[in-house]
């Protein structure tokens, strides 16, 4: 029984062929909802009825509005959409408000709603369909988490936005990791703007990095990079890597993430 991850959306930012952050689990489940999401078919959005979301941030979330509306004539029973209480306030208060996009919490009726909230806490386990997803520590700008998404033996795990993080590095480090895809959205002439946002930069992640305890070499993706800086953050993050050499105890297999990539794991 493997689990299935397809990369809709991996870039900090759009561009020609950039679509910002959202990842298929199995057919079924979204991790975060950006533009990557408008490249699936209607045949394959019916089939999604669970959201997870990381945070509030548009680039995160800015597909779910639309893609509720392409569904919303097939569905029998509402999308669940999870995330922190103040995730889902954002949300409601500033996108599903009558203003910007119509309220799906109350259509067709507040009984049989096409859309459902469901709110969760850092460190909570929500079942659904065989899987276990895992609310993980996130330091962001706004509430945040991250996810661990677990089937069988595997186990995906995304960081979120966020920057410095021991809690996130010390619950994984528990864990059997079997893919991690962290963020890094700017490079190292950026490094201020990042701690400012709260998102990472080459020197810090390779740091970040040195937190993962691990008794075996796991893939780890790069994600979330600006469209104008991800040549440039790539050459950065293997550059640094290469100067520490052995000493450095590093055993990371350091990959880049691309928009339309398939894994199962």
């Amino acid at each position: 029984m493997t689990l299935k991850i397809r990369v809709l959306g991996c870039s900090g930012a759009i561009t020609k062929d950039c679509r910002t952050t959202a990842f298929l689990i199995d057919d079924d489940v979204l991790v975060d909802a950006g533009t990557g999401v408008g490249d699936l078919t209607l045949a394959e959005m019916q089939r999604i009825n669970h959201v997870f979301l990381t945070h509030s941030h548009l680039d995160h979330i800015t597909a779910l509005p639309l893609m509720l509306d392409s569904v919303a004539s097939y569905r029998t029973t509402p999308i669940v959409v999870y995330g922190l209480s103040e995730t889902l306030a954002a949300l409601q208060a500033h996108i599903f408000n009558n203003v910007i996009w119509p309220d799906f919490t109350r259509i067709p009726s507040a009984q049989a709603p096409l859309m459902r909230f469901v709110s969760i806490e850092m460190g909570e386990v929500v079942e659904v369909s065989g899987k276990r997803v895992e609310a993980l520590p996130a330091v962001h700008s706004v509430p945040a988490v991250g996810y661990a998404v677990s089937k069988a033996e595997a186990c995906w795990v995304f960081s979120g936005d966020t920057e410095r993080n021991p809690a996130f590095w010390q619950r994984i480090s528990q864990m059997e990791v079997s893919m991690l895809v962290i963020e890094t959205a700017f490079s190292r002439r950026e490094k201020e703007l990042a701690e400012r946002s709260q998102h990472l930069s080459p020197d810090v992640l390779v740091d970040e990095l040195s937190g993962l305890c691990v008794n075996r070499k796991i893939p780890i993706y790069v994600t979330h990079t600006k469209p104008a800086e991800t040549d440039l953050i790539m050459s950065e993050v293997l550059h640094i890597i290469s100067t520490k050499g052995d000493a450095s105890e590093l055993v990371h297999d350091i990959r880049w993430l691309l928009a339309g990539q398939e894994f199962e794991l």
